[in-house]
C-alpha cells in the first residue's frame, strides 16, 4: 500500500481523492471508469481500495447505498462527468430519502471552463446544481489541497448528523494537476450531541406514568436495538416499526407488531396510546402509507436531526442526539421505578391478527413462498427489496426478521430496480452472510444488467422474482379508478434464461417447496441464480409468523 505523501509533496488531484478516502477507512468503491476520471482509478490499488464495476451508474449508486446499510460504513461511488453523474442521481435521491451515508465523487468541467457552452465531452450547465437537488450538499473544489477538506466535511456529516448523500466534484484539470495536497484531513471522531438530562427526565416521567405506552422504531433506532427491546419490556409497551426499522425489534418478540404502520387497526391503536416514543423515524407518509394520524397522547421523539422535532407530527418532548445514548438514558431512568404496565402478548397477537385480516385476500398469494424463504435463511441473512408488491405487501409485513438480519428497502423515494444492485453491494460488504434479492419482473428489468456484475464477482446471490407480467401495482390502481389498463402489461421474459446468458443460473419454481430447495442450492453456488415464481392465485393462507 502506498505511503501517504508528506504535506508539502505535490500529488495529483486524483491521488488526493484516493488518499482522502483511504484516510477515512474506505476499502471498497463502486463505479465505472470514464475518460475524465482515470486519474482516480490510477491510484485505487495502491491505496488498498477494491473496486466493483456495475454495468450502469445507477447500479453503482444502489450498490454503494446497500453497502452502507449492511456494513454501517459509508458507501463510495465514483462516476465520470455528465450523463454518468445524472445516471447515479436516482440512487442519490434514494439515499437521501432513507438517510444513507453515500459519497459520490466525480470530475467536473475544468476550473476556468467558460460559462458559454463549448461542446466539451460530457459538458452540462452545472453538475453541482443538479446534484444539490438530491444530495445533502454538492461541493466543487478549487484546489488539490481542498480535496482533503471536502472529503473530511462529508465524513463529518456522516458521523455527527443525519447521514445523507454527498457529492464532491473535482474539476478534471485538477485531477491531473500536481500540487501540494497539504496535511491529511480526517473527520473528527465525535458523535451527535450528548443527551439533555432535563429533557430525558421529562420523557422518562411521561413514560413511567403511561398506562397505554407504545414504541415506534425507525431506521435510526438500529444501533439501539437491544436498548429499545429492553425499554419495551420494562414499560410493557408494544413496538411497531417503519419499513427502514424492520427487524430493529425481533418481529417474533411477543411485544412486536412488526412493520404495521400502514394498517388501519394499528393506526387506530396508536392514536389511542397515551404516550408514544418514536425513535429514529420521520413518521412520514412513506412510513404510514397515508397522512400522519392525530395522536391523542404525548409524543416523545428521539432523532439526531433537530428539524425532525417539528416535521410531520411535532414532538411534545424532543430528544435530539444519538438514539442509543438517549434510549439507554431513558431505560436507566425507567428501570426499577414505579412505572410500566403488565405486558399484554395476547393483545398484541390480536392486533397482529386484525392487521392480517385487513389484507388477507390481497397478501395471501405471497405468504407460503415467504414462509419457504424464511425457513431457508440464516438469522443474520440480508434481504434486499424492490418497490414491488411482493415486497411492500408481502415481505415487509409478513417475513419475520430479527436484529441480526437486515431488510434493505427503497422507502420514501420508492425507486425501482434497487434489489439486484443492492444485493451486490450488501454481499460486497458482508461476503460471509447470506444475501437474497426479492423483486418483481417489472422492477428487476430496470437493473437486470447487473446480473453481469454478480457473475463477475462469483458470490452466491439468489434473486427471487415474483412475475406478475408487468407493473402490477399500477395495473390495479388503474382498475380501481375505472380505467382500462394501459402500458402496464409487459411481454413475458424468460428471466432464468437471461441469467444463464450472463453466465449465472436460473429456474422457474412453481411451489413453495420448489422455491425452498432451489434457494438453498443457490446460496451454495457462485454467481447469481434467478428464481422466478410465476403469477400465483390469491389463496387464503396463514401468516408466516
Amino acid at each position: 500500500m502506498t505511503t501517504p505523501p508528506e504535506k508539502d509533496e505535490a500529488v495529483t488531484g486524483g491521488e488526493a481523492v484516493v488518499r482522502a478516502l483511504a484516510s477515512h477507512g474506505v476499502t471498497d468503491a463502486f463505479g465505472i471508469p470514464g475518460t475524465h476520471n482515470l486519474e482516480i482509478y490510477r491510484h485505487l490499488r495502491a491505496y488498498g481500495i477494491s473496486h466493483v464495476t456495475p454495468r450502469h451508474e445507477q447500479g453503482a449508486g444502489y450498490a454503494a447505498d446497500a453497502y452502507a446499510r449492511a456494513s454501517g460504513r459509508p458507501g463510495v461511488a465514483v462516476t465520470t462527468t455528465g450523463p454518468a453523474l445524472l445516471n447515479i442521481a436516482a440512487a442519490v435521491g434514494q439515499a437521501y430519502s432513507d438517510s444513507v451515508p453515500l459519497l459520490v465523487v466525480s470530475p467536473g468541467m475544468p476550473l476556468r471552463h467558460p460559462r458559454q457552452s463549448t461542446g466539451l465531452l460530457h459538458e452540462m450547465r452545472s453538475q453541482t446544481e443538479a446534484l444539490r437537488g438530491v444530495a445533502a450538499f454538492s461541493h466543487r473544489v478549487s484546489s488539490v489541497e481542498e480535496i482533503g477538506s471536502a472529503v473530511a466535511r462529508a465524513f463529518t456529516l456522516f458521523r455527527t448528523g443525519r447521514p445523507r448523500p454527498v457529492h464532491i466534484e473535482v474539476p478534471l484539470d485538477l485531477l491531473e494537476a500536481a500540487e501540494p495536497a497539504g496535511p491529511v484531513r480526517r473527520a473528527p471522531l465525535t458523535g451527535p450531541p450528548a443527551p439533555d438530562p432535563a429533557a430525558v427526565g421529562r420523557a422518562a416521567e411521561a413514560l413511567r406514568a403511561a398506562r397505554r405506552p407504545a414504541l415506534v422504531l425507525g431506521g435510526g433506532a438500529r444501533a439501539a436495538a437491544a436498548e429499545c427491546a429492553a425499554l419495551a419490556e420494562e414499560l410493557g409497551a408494544p413496538a411497531v416499526t417503519t419499513a427502514n426499522g424492520k427487524g430493529v425489534m425481533d418481529e417474533r418478540h411477543p411485544l412486536s407488531l412488526g412493520v404495521s404502520l400502514h394498517s388501519p387497526a394499528v393506526r387506530e391503536w396508536l392514536v389511542d396510546r397515551d404516550v408514544v416514543l418514536a425513535v429514529g423515524t420521520e413518521l412520514a407518509e412513506s412510513d404510514l402509507w397515508g397522512p400522519p394520524p392525530a395522536l391523542t397522547g404525548t409524543l416523545i421523539r428521539v432523532d439526531v436531526d433537530p428539524a425532525q422535532m417539528y416535521a410531520g407530527l411535532p414532538a411534545d418532548v424532543p430528544l435530539v442526539g444519538d438514539a442509543r445514548a438517549l434510549v439507554e438514558a431513558l431505560l436507566a431512568e425507567c428501570r426499577g421505578g414505579a412505572g410500566g404496565v403488565p405486558a399484554d402478548p395476547a393483545g398484541v397477537r390480536a392486533l397482529r391478527a386484525a392487521r392480517d385480516d385487513e389484507t388477507r385476500t390481497r397478501d395471501a398469494r405471497w405468504l407460503p413462498y415467504l414462509r419457504a424463504v424464511r425457513r431457508v435463511l440464516a438469522e443474520d441473512a440480508v434481504l434486499t427489496s424492490d418497490s414491488a408488491q411482493c415486497c411492500y405487501y408481502g415481505a415487509l409485513p409478513h417475513l419475520p426478521l430479527g436484529p441480526a438480519g437486515r431488510y434493505l428497502h427503497p422507502t420514501g423515494f420508492g425507486t425501482l430496480g434497487y434489489a439486484l444492485p443492492a444485493a451486490i453491494g450488501a454481499k460486497t460488504a458482508c461476503p460471509e452472510r447470506q444475501v437474497v434479492a426479492l423483486s418483481g419482473d417489472g422492477g428487476l428489468q430496470f437493473s437486470v444488467q447487473e446480473l453481469g456484475t454478480a457473475v463477475q464477482l462469483r458470490l452466491p446471490l439468489p434473486v427471487v422474482v415474483f412475475d406478475n407480467g408487468g407493473y402490477g401495482e399500477i395495473r390495479e390502481e388503474m382498475a380501481a379508478r375505472g380505467d382500462a389498463p394501459l402500458a402496464v402489461d409487459l411481454p413475458a421474459v424468460d428471466l432464468p434464461a437471461l441469467a444463464r446468458a450472463y453466465g449465472g443460473r436460473g429456474a422457474v419454481v412453481r411451489s413453495p417447496e420448489e422455491l425452498a430447495a432451489a434457494l438453498a442450492h443457490a446460496l451454495t453456488v457462485p454467481g447469481p441464480t434467478v428464481l422466478t415464481v410465476p403469477d400465483i392465485p390469491d389463496v387464503p393462507e396463514e401468516s408466516p409468523r
